[in-house]
């Protein structure tokens, strides 16, 4: 892969990651896109996700090489002791360790608790990744991302009003818990540099499919009413959903009544507006059903294309409903760079763009055991 002139802002930090399948690998991944040297360690079988496929790539899932660049694998049989020695060799002189065991697993081994490694390693951040914690009344459950978006009741309001509750098709819960371990390791490392002490980084699918159950945890807690699927409408804004126009289906977003006026000027209706049971927010929330036939009237009558461009153009949050494939092949995508075709990688872009230590797609997705464990401890 090419190499970035300027060095990442993560550069010199050497992370572990032993972790599989998705929320952990996510993490070590943004470390090692903003310059981090990150060791993946693997089964001789390999992470499971290498299998997540069709598609596959050299050898790989495309699933597997989109949450594993810029990482070299060490295949580490950890069921034998002078194996765990070598994972211990590599811990001493990491900065990160990125892990999903199970506690039981952790304990076969002769480590007692989560605990252990910073106490043996002073200096190390550990991000343990857990379904549900370790302990607790679901402490260590095994997490799967469906299973918790059930559990933390985030299928309970998705869906269409009239139908059964839909999981979220994007692994959200698993991606969340990959972002708040990659936070955690930054968190910890800048304590670090005050106290010269690592720390454990507890963190759970659990908690993280909980703190985005936004609006509508909130919500319970305030009103008591507990809410129900939704479709595409939202809890707390209107008019927020989708509407039919006479060629294409628009998602609109009103989020304030100077947008909501606007909206309304570009649909021929400015007596919308006016109309004090659609002149606030809070009155549209109280009148939604009464607006959401008018509105529905409207959109009906007018061309989707050219009403959603003059809508963006006025500042109205307006938006054509694209397929996965529009997307790849937009131009803003390819502008901002969020789909990379590199040296015969082609993959997901880096969403966070730094503009003095920039990140980098350095190496490709490893090939199984790409890196000896002497190597890595060099």
């Amino acid at each position: 892969m090419s190499t970035e002139l300027r060095p990442g802002a993560l550069e010199g930090i050497k992370v572990v990651d032993a972790s599989r399948v998705l929320a952990g690998p996510f993490a070590g991944q943004i470390l090692g896109d903003h310059g981090a040297d990150v060791i993946k360690i693997e089964s001789p079988e390999g992470d499971e996700c290498r299998g997540f496929g069709p598609p596959f790539v050299n050898g790989s899932s495309a699933y597997f090489n989109a949450v594993n660049r810029n990482k070299q694998s060490v295949v580490l049989d950890l069921g034998k002791e002078q194996e765990r020695q070598r994972l211990m060799d590599l811990l001493a002189t990491a900065d990160v360790l990125i892990e999903n065991f199970k506690l039981s697993t952790l304990q076969s081994w002769g480590i007692p608790d989560a605990r252990w490694f910073t106490q043996t390693f002073p200096r190390l951040v550990h991000c343990r990744i857990t379904g549900y914690g370790d302990e607790g009344p679901y402490g260590g459950l095994p997490g799967y991302d469906a299973a918790v978006q059930a559990m933390a009741g985030l299928l309970s309001f998705n869906g269409d009003a009239d139908g059964e509750p839909v999981r979220l098709g994007v692994p959200v819960v698993d991606l969340t818990t990959g972002m708040n371990a990659a936070m955690a390791a930054l968190l910890a490392l800048q304590a670090r540099t005050r106290t010269g002490r690592g720390q454990l980084a507890d963190v759970s699918l659990y908690d993280s499919a909980v703190s985005v159950a936004h609006p509508f945890l909130t919500n319970f807690l305030h009103s008591g009413k507990v809410p129900r699927p939704t479709g595409n409408r939202h809890a707390n804004i209107v008019p927020y959903n989708v509407y039919n126009t006479a060629t294409v289906p628009l998602f609109i977003a009103v989020a304030n009544d100077r947008l909501f006026g606007k909206l309304c000027g570009h649909l021929g209706a400015p007596d919308l507006p006016r109309d004090p049971r659609f002149a606030t927010n809070r009155a549209r929330v109280e009148n939604r059903d009464a607006l959401e036939v008018r509105l529905c009237e409207v959109f009906a009558r007018l061309e989707g294309e050219a009403l959603g461009e003059r809508l963006l153009a006025d500042g109205v949050p307006a938006a054509p409903i694209l397929d996965i494939k529009a997307v790849a092949s937009s131009e803003h995508a390819k502008f901002r760079q969020m789909v990379v075709r590199q040296d015969g990688y082609v993959g997901p872009g880096i969403p966070i763009k730094l503009s003095d230590t920039p990140a980098s797609i350095r190496r490709p997705p490893p090939v199984l055991g790409n890196l000896s464990p002497d190597d890595a401890r060099a």
